[in-house]
């Protein structure tokens, strides 16, 4: 069984009082014993003093002294006994026959007499074989020996007064009932702060319990006043770390806590993944990093950070491109921070391939722009050769105006879709007027467009891309694929919000298949030349691919077993 705190208290310091009590009694008895016996000594010292003074005028021998005369001054039952220097007896008046008795040189009270001019002892008499309290003093020549029966009345006598006990015994009730009664007021304090931090432990709405009106009361007010902030203060504090775990497990970050021992304190998961990418073996171990070689520059600064605390770098490996950052806090400790920057460095490189190659699609149609007009400039021309150039010029201004087209379109796709509306569209609707608008192209190479697509079926999505979709799908067959094709734009499968479509033809296709993985990549060209010999921006496989994905779909492209090229690609309908 649990004691409570006031039981505790209460045990504790009754203990106290009674090892007290005890060790008063202990103390205080022995001396009461002896200060009676003291008195009883005196008594007897003044037996001693009176006896020796009626020998100086009567000596002691068996007919000599007059003992009748003295002793009926003493109690009845005194024995008196005188003793020379050497110990021998010379007088007893409880004794007829001296020479029986034994030399009494080594008595205790001799000896002490001997010493200190008296002595006393309380023993059993080996002449009477009675126990006596004797008592004897030197007085030069001789010892005067008293002693007194140790009967019950002088041990009655000597025995210490029992009015100290019961005094004391009064007290120590007294005492206890105190001490109950202040260990329950103080146990009762302890009681309400235990519940009250019990029902805050346990979030339960708790007012402040009332506590008496003196210094005791006003400190568990303070306390219990601290621990309910203390416990707010804990909740919050939690709350606000569990949040910090989340948004660190969830962080684009990898990132790592370190104490200031260099042990781990917490990682998240893609701390782990990017060790592993850069390590040269698997490992679960994130203080592994310090141990790495690639990791050799953060070791450095944390062994000689010169009163630095933050550092970067940076590391390649296997193909991908990282970032390392090291921040050191107040209390030493320190976290390692990972970023995966490989796409931001590919995305810089695309940026600069494509404006190396949006410079060298613009420079072909504007060098002939200037060329011919130059040429109508310079030269005087008749109006027919005159019409000609400008006719060329203006067909570079086309081409001109497709790429600028294209260009924004991409653009608009990758850094503004909210503009896009989206709405319900019969995807064969889209088909049919792509066809109308392309029929005299269709019809100058001969090619034929089937669809089985049903009539029926809508796309929640942005009519105008759906139109560039298609529209340089088979503007691209057009260009390149040759002439008398049939285009095929079937669906060849559905599952739940997600259909499959094929767009075919039966032309010449790509005969080196290495290029089919990059026909979709902005100004590819599967010829040099190629685009600008036949017409188009170049962009347009790659507006394809976007618009498709741009509508939660996917594209891809293959060699027909027949010939052409045939794209497989999914939208979600309707």
């Amino acid at each position: 069984m649990k004691q409570t705190f006031a039981r505790k208290l209460a045990v504790s310091f009754c203990l106290i009082l009674v090892l007290f009590s005890i060790s008063l009694v202990i103390f205080e008895l022995p001396r009461e014993k002896k200060h009676k016996k003291e008195m009883m000594e005196e008594r007897l010292d003044s037996y001693t003093e009176v006896i020796y003074l009626h020998s100086l005028r009567h000596n002691f021998s068996e007919n000599g002294f007059d003992s009748d005369s003295l002793l009926y001054l003493f109690p009845g039952n005194l024995r008196l006994t005188v003793i020379d220097n050497s110990g021998n007896v010379l007088y007893d008046n409880r004794l007829e026959n001296l020479s029986l008795i034994e030399n009494h040189a080594g008595r205790p009270e001799i000896k002490g007499a001997e010493k200190n001019g008296k002595g006393s002892d309380i023993r059993l008499s080996a002449s009477t074989h009675k126990p006596y309290l004797y008592y004897a003093k030197h007085f030069g020549d001789k010892y005067i020996r008293v002693a007194l029966p140790y009967d019950v009345q002088l041990r009655h006598l000597l025995k210490p007064d029992q009015a100290f006990i019961y005094y004391l015994l009064v007290l120590f009730v007294l005492g206890i009932a105190f001490i109950y009664y202040t260990a329950r007021r103080f146990g009762g304090m302890i009681k309400r702060l235990s519940d009250y931090s019990s029902a805050v432990n346990k979030n339960l709405p708790v007012n402040i319990p009332d506590f008496p009106n003196d210094e005791i009361g006003e400190v568990s007010k303070q306390i219990a006043g601290d621990y309910k902030r203390l416990k707010e203060s804990e909740i919050k504090l939690s709350l606000e770390h569990r949040k910090l775990l989340m948004h660190i497990q969830s962080s684009a970050e990898g990132i790592c806590f370190f104490t200031a021992g260099r042990k781990v304190a917490f990682y998240n998961g893609l701390f782990l993944q990017y060790l592993n990418v850069l390590s040269d073996h698997i490992t679960v171990d994130s203080s592994e990093i310090l141990n790495e070689k690639v990791f050799s520059d953060v070791a450095a600064f944390l062994d000689d950070r010169n009163g630095k605390d933050y550092f970067e770098t940076s590391f390649r490996k296997q193909g991908k491109f990282f970032t390392g950052r090291v921040n050191v806090f107040e209390d030493q400790s320190f976290e390692i921070v990972l970023n995966d920057n490989t796409r931001q460095e590919q995305n810089k490189l695309l940026k600069r391939e494509l404006t190396g190659n949006i410079a060298h699609e613009l420079r072909t149609p504007v060098t002939g722009i200037r060329g011919y007009l130059e040429t109508i400039l310079d030269n005087k021309l008749d109006r027919k050769k005159e019409h000609e150039f400008v006719a060329k010029a203006y067909e570079q201004i086309i081409t001109l105006s497709e790429l600028i087209r294209d260009m924004t379109l991409l653009s608009k796709i990758s850094e503004s879709p909210g503009s896009f509306q989206f709405k319900n569209i019969v995807l064969q609707g889209v088909i049919d007027k792509v066809k109308s608008d392309l029929d005299e192209a269709l019809q100058a190479k001969n090619i034929i467009i089937h669809s089985t697509i049903p009539c029926d079926l809508s796309i929640l999505g942005n009519e105008s891309l759906l139109y560039s979709v298609f529209r340089n799908l088979i503007d691209n067959v057009i260009n390149h694929a040759g002439e008398s094709l049939t285009i095929e734009i079937n669906q060849y499968n559905r599952e739940g919000n997600l259909a499959y479509f094929s767009f075919s033809d039966n032309g010449v296709g790509i005969k080196n298949e290495k290029h089919l993985s990059r026909l979709f990549e902005r100004f590819y060209r599967v010829e040099e030349g190629r685009t600008r010999d036949t017409g188009g921006s170049g962009l347009g496989l790659s507006i394809v691919k976007n618009g498709i994905a741009f509508h939660g779909g996917s594209i891809s492209v293959k060699n027909r077993l027949s010939g052409g090229l045939e794209f497989l690609f999914t939208l979600p309908v309707l």
